[in-house]
């Protein structure tokens, strides 16, 4: 028998007074995947990583990891399954250097002073192990470019030894190569054989890493699809929830020319 998924949701419902952000919907992540989330403005993407967070608890529904049933209802609990998430505001301090932006808030400490010297060795192992280059581990996160501190942000998340990590649009506003370095990253964390969520609204990011694509529309399952046999336009069709737009039809027009 397979194992059991690393993360499992079973009919999760979600309100904000009046608003139903979440209605029903499943989800499964494996050991050594990656599933990334989709879906238009407003899907519930956000709302959903919240929830497996502990954020934002759900109202309705099960949650199961490795197969048995969890509760999570504060961030906390969720770090302690083994679940990391990474915000796509990274809440990085700009005027630490990336040693202290790792460590911050679980400081290592020897007979009472911080131990700069410790936290300066496992923080240059990390990056290695995670093929990470980075000019300096001491210099302010200021100084670093877009794609860098979003590598940093994702180490840090890493530091807990999480089995499954979430990532809130990972590669916004990043210019080419910055998204291919954090992408890089993406598939070092599948090969180590973590779990990935991966919230993106690019589709070109998508097909690069992601094993599997799950579809949100208006805070329901809208289809969850193997990769390397689903085109482009399917997954489109089930982000917009339209089978006759101006994709499908140019699709079929190539298709009749043919």
């Amino acid at each position: 028998m397979s194992a059991p998924p690393l993360l499992a949701l079973r009919g999760i419902f979600k309100r904000f007074g009046a608003v139903q952000a979440l209605a029903d919907v499943d989800l499964e992540v494996r050991a050594g995947e990656v599933v990334a989330l989709v879906g238009d403005n407003g899907a519930g993407k956000s709302t959903l990583i919240k929830v497996i967070a502990g954020v934002d608890p759900a109202d309705e529904g099960a949650v199961e990891w490795q197969g048995r049933p969890v509760h999570i209802t504060r961030p906390h609990e969720a770090q302690d399954l083994g679940i990391a998430t990474v915000y796509q505001d990274l809440a990085l301090c700009d005027n630490l250097d990336v040693v202290g932006n790792l460590f911050l808030g679980r400081e290592l400490r020897r007979a009472g002073l911080l131990d700069e010297v410790e936290m300066e060795r496992v923080t240059l192992g990390l990056l290695d192990t995670l093929a990470i280059r980075l000019p300096s581990v001491r210099l302010p996160v200021a100084s670093l470019s877009g794609g860098q501190r979003q590598t940093v942000a994702i180490s840090r998340s890493m530091l807990g030894e999480p089995r499954l990590v979430l990532l809130d649009e990972p590669t916004a506003s990043l210019g080419i190569e910055q998204t291919a370095q954090v992408l890089d990253l993406v598939e070092q964390l599948r090969e180590r054989g973590l779990g990935v969520l991966l919230i993106s609204h690019n589709m070109g990011d998508v097909k690069a890493v992601a094993d599997w694509i799950a579809v949100l529309r208006l805070g329901r399952n809208n289809g969850f699809f193997d990769v390397t046999t689903t085109s482009h336009e399917q997954i489109i069709s089930s982000i917009t929830g339209a089978t006759d737009n101006a994709v499908t039809r140019r699709a079929a027009h190539w298709e009749t020319e043919r």
